[in-house]
C-alpha cells in the first residue's frame, strides 16, 4: 500500500517502502521527505528556488515589486522545480508503482490564474517532454507571476468587500476572519471574467489530476469567499468581489475527497500506477494541524519569531482578529490560528536588558517570582502587533498603574494570556484531557514552557514539527485510502512518534490565571482605546 502528498510552499514530501507519501511545498524549496509503513522518516531531498533556478531571479522564492507591496512567484518555477525533483526521485530509484494515493498541502493565500482551455492542455499532455515546457509552450496561464500570502498591494478591495457585506465583524462571521489584502477575494490581478481560478494547493492538484482540481472547504476557508458553515461560496462575497466567480473557481469540496485518478502523463513518464488516486490538496496551515496530530481542545503554540497559536475547536467564534479555517480532518468541524508579531525577538530583548542577555538568568527570573506576578502585567509591542494591532510597552501594577519591574515574568505571562484569550475568542476552550503542544526555538526552555501550561492550566508536550505541514498531507492521503471502511484519521496515526512531556500547571494555576485573565482583557482595552481613541 502507497501514498503520495504534494505540497507547494516550503516543502515536498514522501513516503517510500510498502507505503509511500509523497508531499511536495513550495516557497523557498521544493523538499521531499520518505516515510515507511512505520511512519519514520528514511529518506529526504529538496529543490532549491533561488539557487537550483536562478532563471526566475527570485530572492526567497518570490519577487518584490517596486511598489514594495505586490509580492509574487513565478508560477512556471513552481512546475520546474517539480519536474527536476520528480526527475531525482526517478534516477534515485523511487518506485512510483507503488503509491496508491496522492494528496497535498500549499502555502494559503496564493492563486494561480489559467487560461480557458488549460484543462484540455493538462488531459494532452506529452509524457516525452517536462511539465513545464508544455504549460509554457501551451501559454497555459493568465498571470505568470501568481499573488502569494505576503502580498499586501489590496487595501482598496478589502474596504470594498467588508462595506458590501456589513462591516469586519459581519464578514469575520461568514468567512471566518475579516478581509485580508493576502485573501484571493480582494487581489484579483486581472479581470476576472473567464479565467479559471485554483489556490496554490489546487494548482498543484490540478498538476496530478489531469485537470482543474476543486479547492478544499479548509484551504477555501483562507480567501473570505468561503461561508465557513454552509461551506459553499457566499454570495454577498462573490458579488462584492467579481462576476459569476464561483463558475471561474468550481465548488469546493471536503478535505478528504478523492477527486479522482492520476493523470496519464504521470503514469507514463514516471511509472504511477494508473489507480494511483489523488485525494484533495489543502492549505499549509491547516495540513500542520494535521502533521501535529491536534484533537479536539488540544493547542499548538509556536514560539518563534512570530508566535502562531492552532487549535481544533468545534463551534466557531469569529473575530475581527485571527481566522477560522474548516477542520481538514474532521470537515464537519472547525480549526482556528492566530498569529502574533511580537515572539522570540522580543523575548530575547527582555532577556538582555533584564538577565544581562543569558537565558540561564533569564530562567532564574521566571522561578524566582511567583503566578501572578503579584499583580504586575505587561504588554510587549515592539513592533507594530497583528493580534491585537498595538505597539509600545505598557506595564501595570496592582493598582493598574504602570510599574517598571519584574518585567521576565510580566512579559511571559503577558504573553501567553494574549495567547489564550485571543483563541478563547474564536471558540477555543479549555477541557479535560486538553494538551498544549510546544515548538519552535523557546520550547527548549522549561521555564518558559512552565507559565506557558500554568496559563492554559494543561500538561505542556514539546514535538519536531519540523516536517509537520508535509507528514500531516503525507497522513491525510493515507487515510484516504480506509476512510469509506470507517477508519479514523487517530487510528491511521497512532504510530507516529509521540510528542514528549515537558511540564504540568502548578495546582493553583487555574485560579491564579482565570482571574488575571479577565483583567488582562480590560488592560488590553485600555491600552487599545489609547492609541485608537
Amino acid at each position: 500500500m502507497c501514498t503520495c502528498t504534494l505540497l507547494l510552499q516550503l516543502h515536498l514530501e514522501h513516503r517510500l517502502g510498502p507505503d509511500v507519501d509523497v508531499l511536495l511545498f513550495f516557497c523557498l524549496k521544493l523538499k521531499v521527505v520518505a516515510i515507511d509503513e512505520n511512519l519514520a522518516v528514511i529518506h529526504q531531498n529538496n529543490v532549491q528556488f533561488d539557487s537550483e533556478l536562478p532563471e526566475f531571479s527570485t530572492r526567497g522564492g518570490v519577487h518584490v515589486h517596486a511598489d514594495g507591496l505586490t509580492v509574487t512567484s513565478p508560477v512556471l518555477m513552481w512546475v520546474k522545480a517539480l519536474d527536476l525533483l520528480l526527475d531525482r526521485m526517478k534516477r534515485a530509484g523511487f518506485d512510483f508503482s507503488r503509491v496508491r494515493a496522492l494528496s497535498g498541502a500549499g502555502q494559503q493565500h496564493g492563486s494561480v490564474y489559467w487560461k480557458t482551455g488549460a484543462a484540455q492542455t493538462l488531459k494532452n499532455l506529452d509524457p516525452e517532454q517536462n511539465l513545464h515546457q508544455l504549460l509554457q509552450v501551451c501559454d497555459s496561464f493568465s498571470v505568470l507571476n501568481s499573488p502569494v500570502w505576503m502580498d499586501s498591494s489590496s487595501s482598496q478591495q478589502c474596504n470594498v468587500l467588508q462595506t458590501a457585506v456589513g462591516g469586519a465583524l459581519r464578514l469575520a462571521e461568514i468567512t471566518g476572519s475579516r478581509a485580508y489584502e493576502v485573501c484571493l477575494s480582494s487581489c484579483p490581478p486581472v479581470p476576472l471574467s473567464s479565467c479559471p481560478i485554483s489556490l496554490v494547493s489546487s494548482f498543484a492538484a490540478s498538476l496530478f489530476l489531469g485537470d482543474y482540481a476543486a479547492v478544499d472547504f479548509s484551504d477555501g476557508s483562507g480567501m473570505n469567499l468561503l461561508d465557513i458553515r454552509s461551506r459553499a461560496w457566499s454570495q454577498i462575497c462573490l458579488d462584492a468581489t467579481a462576476p459569476h466567480l464561483d463558475r471561474l473557481l468550481g465548488e469546493p469540496q471536503p478535505s478528504t475527497s478523492v477527486l479522482g485518478r492520476i493523470s496519464a502523463y504521470f503514469v507514463h513518464r514516471y511509472g504511477f500506477s494508473k489507480s494511483c488516486s489523488v485525494v484533495t490538496f489543502t492549505g499549509d496551515n491547516p495540513a500542520s494541524l494535521a502533521g501535529m496530530r491536534l484533537q479536539p481542545g488540544d493547542v499548538a503554540v509556536s514560539l518563534g519569531t512570530s508566535d502562531t497559536v492552532f487549535t481544533w475547536i468545534q463551534q466557531p467564534c469569529p473575530a475581527t482578529e485571527g481566522h477560522v479555517f474548516c477542520n481538514p480532518i474532521k470537515w464537519q468541524e472547525y480549526m482556528a490560528l492566530l498569529c502574533f508579531k511580537n515572539g522570540s525577538l522580543t523575548r530575547e530583548r527582555i532577556r538582555d536588558e533584564c538577565a544581562g542577555g543569558s537565558w540561564e538568568r533569564f530562567s532564574d527570573a521566571l522561578r524566582a517570582t511567583p503566578l501572578g506576578n503579584h499583580g504586575n502585567i505587561g504588554f510587549y509591542f515592539d513592533s507594530m502587533e497583528i493580534t491585537p494591532p498595538a505597539v509600545g510597552v505598557h506595564l501595570f501594577g496592582t493598582d493598574d498603574t504602570q510599574v517598571p519591574q519584574m518585567e521576565v515574568r510580566a512579559l511571559v505571562e503577558g504573553q501567553f494570556l494574549s495567547r489564550r484569550l485571543y483563541a478563547e475568542r474564536l471558540g477555543y476552550s479549555i477541557i479535560p484531557g486538553t494538551c498544549v503542544l510546544a515548538t519552535g526555538g523557546a520550547s527548549s526552555n522549561r521555564d518558559i514552557l512552565q507559565v506557558l501550561s500554568d496559563v492554559f492550566n494543561a500538561p505542556v508536550y514539546t514535538i519536531d514539527v519540523s516536517n509537520s505541514t508535509c507528514l500531516g498531507s503525507a497522513y491525510r492521503a493515507l487515510h484516504s485510502l480506509v476512510a469509506e471502511s470507517g477508519v479514523s484519521f487517530a487510528d491511521v496515526v497512532k504510530h507516529a512518534q509521540e510528542p514528549h512531556l515537558a511540564v504540568t500547571p502548578d495546582p493553583r494555576a487555574q485560579q491564579v490565571y482565570d482571574h488575571m485573565l479577565k483583567r488582562y482583557a480590560r488592560l488590553e482595552d485600555r491600552v487599545l482605546q489609547k492609541m485608537h481613541p
